[in-house]
């Protein structure tokens, strides 16, 4: 953060000084050369990471780009510490967070030299804890749901769907702060309100690939969507052939909407002419900047042959497609995948972003038919613990 915002030099004596006093606590079992070295090449590393993540191949380039947007700091905040950094919604000021702050100190620190401080709460920002992190999805929620699949029970569904649905109360994203504008609008004849079966057609499931979920969970999406008249996603793993013709039963394993990313994995001519949609995976709403990754041990021979790849080795897409560094590149490859599957909508994925409006201009005139603005929600557990927090932005932005 300081190096974006311009910094020349950077000192951490304080970071480097609880290293040693760390060691001399014996909480670390490391000489104190090594144990700084090894803090100092973790932070170099880490800026690395936000570098590639932006194309950003020297440190000149980085130093001083302010390639970050806020979200939750006021405009008073952000005009003093934070100066032209991009930010389009209000949030807390120098009152909440010096509050925080205490709070975290408190915690960390006993009120008397002689106690010990307990353990620091993880917090659950990364999986749910009592008293933690509010998750959207959580025990009671999951519960809900699982129980009422396994009994058919619609009844718990409502309770499981009035939870999630009612995001205004808990306001855990953005679009739980608006509202419907009443009396503003005109009631229109009930002969013109679309059926249920028609408004499902639109349906359409994340791109979860083959491998970062498994074979059953990868396909009931498809059984369920194809048979609403939705589509899903096969994510960027490729999809078994087997799947392209219907079961006995009638049913249909086939995704409709068949991802293309910068990895390639299980992209064959066959795979492209059994879609109805193609999808070029620009960039993912979970982990911006980043490819998808699948450690060896999940990489077994079924989904080794799914992809193309080697058993046990682990896959990781790059971060950009390397075929791709303008517009002109991402019209070619549209062209081409429109000539691969004449039937078949091509659709662009592009991140929520500050300026994501004059990329998808481009998108647009590079013939795309449709646009996808993916925000940081979802994903499959699969990225790394870097790229949860303070990475992507809501798309409601």
């Amino acid at each position: 953060l300081l190096l974006g915002y311009g910094a020349d030099l950077i000192n951490p004596h304080l970071a480097l000084e609880t290293v040693r006093h760390l060691i001399k606590e014996g909480d670390i079992d490391l000489e104190p050369t090594k144990a700084c070295a090894n803090f100092l090449k973790a932070n170099i590393n880490g800026v690395v990471k936000t570098m590639s993540k932006m194309g950003i191949s020297t440190v000149a380039s980085y130093r001083g780009a302010q390639i970050f947007e806020a979200i939750g700091l006021n405009r008073e905040v952000i005009d003093k510490y934070f100066t032209n950094t991009a930010s389009r919604v209000e949030g807390i000021g120098m009152d909440a967070i010096s509050e925080e702050a205490r709070v975290r100190h408190g915690n960390a620190f006993a009120p008397r030299p002689d106690e010990k401080a307990a353990p620091l709460d993880p917090g659950g920002i990364y999986q749910w804890r009592v008293n933690g992190e509010r998750h959207l999805f959580n025990p009671v929620t999951i519960h809900k749901l699982q129980k009422s699949t396994r009994l058919g029970d619609f009844a718990v569904f409502k309770e499981y769907s009035d939870i999630i649905n009612d995001q205004s109360r808990e306001t855990f994203t953005l679009r739980g702060l608006m509202e419907f504008k009443e009396g503003e609008s005109q009631s229109i004849p009930i002969e013109e309100v679309e059926s249920a079966s028609e408004i499902t057609k639109r349906f359409k499931t994340g791109a979860m690939s083959y491998g970062s979920i498994s074979k059953e969970a990868h396909e009931t999406l498809a059984i369920a969507m194809n048979r609403i008249g939705g589509k899903s996603n096969t994510g960027e793993g490729g999809e078994d052939a087997d799947r392209f013709t219907l079961d006995p039963n009638g049913d249909s394993r086939r995704s409709a909407i068949k991802q293309v990313a910068s990895g390639r994995f299980g992209v064959t001519s066959f795979y492209l002419v059994n879609s109805d949609e193609l999808q070029i995976k620009i960039v993912q709403g979970a982990k911006p900047g980043e490819g998808g990754e699948l450690p060896g041990h999940k990489v077994l021979p079924p989904i080794a042959k799914t992809r193309g790849t080697t058993p046990g080795v682990g896959l990781i897409s790059p971060p950009p497609h390397h075929d791709i560094y303008s517009i002109e590149d991402l019209a070619e490859l549209i062209h081409d995948l429109k000539n691969s599957n004449v039937n078949a909508r091509v659709n662009v994925k592009l991140v929520s972003a500050v300026g994501v409006g004059t990329i998808a201009a481009g998108v647009a005139k590079a013939k795309a038919d449709v646009i996808l603005v993916s925000g940081y929600d979802g994903g499959t557990g699969a990225s790394p613990r870097s790229s949860i927090q303070h990475a992507g932005a809501p798309w409601e932005l």
